[in-house]
């Protein structure tokens, strides 16, 4: 076995570092450059496939979530339609409209994913050094024309961007370039750091125009396409990468127990199957359970679901419920196996 030892790898015109397929290696296209998290998605904890009618600020697969002014105008599931995924990929998530919708100017209708701020702080927003970042994802959708979406900080700071689909029905990988954001406030920590709209549809309240930063909060771009607005239109997104540099390198494939415990900082299930269940004994006067989690939370989560117990309490590492007298404690156990969710969302 030979051994390279060397200080530098430069082109063959004795320039920039050599490139290795395709992309120029550096610090931010190297594992972990994704900021999104289940953009394969692959993960659906809550629904397993299913489709679902997503009310106002409702997660659907792990890490997205929808927002919508107006009730049961879309909805989604993994998969939806079961056409063939791009290239690489063997989930996407699906939108289809419920109905032919005319948004008001008032109205919005989104999915989106919003970044924890210790995901993004070396972007340096709100600074002079603030980052170039670039988003990339395939698309498909029954209709063409120009979309749009927004990046922002959830509050007041918005960039909207738009994109082209140009053949029905044809996976299309898209890609914008956006430039570090040198103004308003962005957190860093456990909270809202950097948030992704792709947009479904929305009136002018709540539309901003593309290509530059604004301090307004925004949904989409004005002028874009309305899904919401053709009954049976559907859009279907997979692939979403959102890393540093002024250009898209190759999507960052992670394990899929990795992708998993990424998902579960944020929401953990329990009970899925029979033999998940969690219960104390029977007949104490105080009864214990503890649900260690797997991943610690974000934050301390809300537990929901098949929980007995008449207190309790939830952190970051673990759950507890207790039940006085003569009577079981448990998680996701009620009669019949049903899961309990540890949400720790933003």
């Amino acid at each position: 076995m030979s051994t390279i030892a060397v200080d530098t790898i430069l082109d063959s015109n004795n320039g920039t570092t050599a490139s290795i397929n395709g992309a120029t290696p550096n610090a931010y296209n190297t594992v972990g450059k994704n900021r999104i998290i289940n953009g394969n998605m692959v993960i659906d904890q809550r629904n397993s496939g299913a489709s679902v009618t997503p009310t106002n600020g409702s997660y659907t697969l792990d890490r997205w979530i929808s927002y919508a002014s107006q009730a049961s105008k879309f909805t989604v599931e993994q998969n939806a339609g079961s056409v063939s995924p791009p290239a690489g990929f063997t989930n996407y998530l699906g939108v289809t409209s419920s109905s032919a919708y005319s948004v008001t100017a008032s109205d919005y209708f989104i999915i989106g994913q919003h970044i924890e701020g210790y995901n993004v702080a070396d972007l340096d927003f709100g600074k002079s050094t603030a980052k170039t970042i670039t988003l990339s994802f395939y698309v498909r959708s029954s209709l063409t024309g120009t979309f749009g979406g927004v990046l922002g900080n959830a509050g007041s700071r918005s960039y909207a961007f738009t994109y082209v689909v140009s053949s029905a029905n044809t996976w299309e990988q898209k890609t914008i370039t956006i430039p570090g954001d040198t103004s308003g406030t962005w957190q860093t920590t456990n909270s809202y750091g950097l948030t992704l709209y792709i947009g479904l549809g929305a009136g002018s309240t709540y539309s901003g125009t593309a290509g530059s930063w604004d301090g307004a909060s925004y949904f989409n771009a004005t002028g874009a396409t309305s899904v919401v607005g053709t009954s049976g239109a559907t859009l279907y997104i997979t692939g979403v990468q959102l890393e540093v540099g002024e250009s898209a390198t190759e999507f960052e494939h992670r394990p899929y127990t990795t992708e998993h415990q990424l998902c579960q900082r944020y929401l953990e299930a329990i009970g899925l199957d029979t033999s998940a269940a969690l219960w104390s004994g029977y007949g104490a006067t105080t009864n214990y359970v503890n649900w260690q989690f797997k991943v610690e939370k974000r934050a301390a989560p809300t537990i929901s679901g098949a929980v007995s117990g008449t207190a309790g309490g939830a952190y970051v590492t673990h759950a507890l419920r207790y039940t006085n007298g003569s009577a079981y404690a448990s998680f996701g156990y009620s009669g019949s196996y049903s899961p309990v969710y540890a949400d720790a969302e933003l």
